[in-house]
């Protein structure tokens, strides 16, 4: 089976914005059957779900989990041993002193079992928001996605399946599917924070992690039309890490009108292609 993809491009949308702009620059492109593959983090910032990390003071756990754990033992001496990728390890080793607040952030909100991921923890976005805020995985996605589904059908009468996905992994292990996410969709076991980043170094990434469908799917298809989706996101994405945000802008903090000046592509439709012989 052949797919298409196609980019909705949009500019950024502002926190407590609603999905308003996702659905009217999708419904046109859509056709019947189609897959609409929304990020998870346009979709937080819509509901407002941003919070300013500074204001989480840190414990002393936050700041052994930033400055030790983090910082020193996976940067110099785990990450390593468990062959994580050179860049990450790279950014482990020059994590800010924001990075304690970022833990403890995460262990009022998730807990240890989160916070003792080296990053990336809980799926809480760095990039792609503005200043020292942080955007967590979107509230209630599955209503979401069934919400927008149906806004596309009564607007444009397209029949439409929307999943939203993290980029986050997938991973098989002992053939079963994990993902240190804390939600994700059936089949796929969730909320196991850093043992499953620990299990996935033992077993194989199958792609990136959708979090909610407004259609019930086989789990197997849906992270195949995750993963194309992903493929073809990377293409237009201008950064992938807080890190490539700032050097684009060349400062650490990032405004909002600053986010505003660069096209944003939140969402792809993957649309199935009827082969001839």
């Amino acid at each position: 089976m052949k797919y298409e993809a196609i980019p909705v491009k949009t500019r950024y949308i502002k926190p407590n914005e609603g999905f308003e702009v996702i659905i009217r620059r999708a419904g046109p492109l859509l056709k019947n059957n189609d897959f609409l593959v929304i990020s998870e983090t346009p979709i937080a910032i819509a509901q407002g779900r941003i919070y300013d990390i500074l204001k989480y003071k840190p414990s002393l756990s936050a700041i052994f989990l930033a400055e030790i754990w983090s910082k020193f033992l996976w940067g110099y001496f785990l990450g390593p041993i468990f062959r994580i990728k050179s860049r990450t390890i790279k950014n482990l080793r020059k994590l800010p002193p924001e990075a304690r607040n970022l833990k403890e952030f995460i262990l009022r909100h998730y807990g240890w079992l989160h916070a003792l991921k080296p990053s990336s923890e809980a799926g809480v976005d760095l990039s792609n928001v503005p200043d020292t805020y942080v955007a967590p995985l979107p509230k209630n996605p599955k209503n979401i996605a069934k919400y927008i589904s149906k806004e596309i059908l009564e607007r444009w009468n397209k029949k439409v399946t929307v999943v939203i996905v993290d980029t986050d992994a997938t991973y098989k292990v002992f053939g079963k599917l994990i993902t240190s996410l804390p939600i994700a969709v059936r089949g796929i076991k969730s909320n196991l924070g850093f043992l499953a980043y620990l299990l996935g170094r033992f077993g194989k990434k199958i792609g990136p992690t959708p979090i909610a469908s407004s259609k019930e799917l086989p789990v197997t298809k849906l992270i195949k039309i995750s993963k194309i989706a992903e493929k073809i996101q990377e293409k237009f994405n201008t950064f992938e890490t807080v890190y490539d945000m700032e050097e684009f802008f060349g400062r650490e903090n990032v405004d909002i009108k600053m986010l505003n000046t660069i096209k944003h592509v939140p969402a792809i439709i993957i649309r199935k292609v009827n082969e001839r012989c």
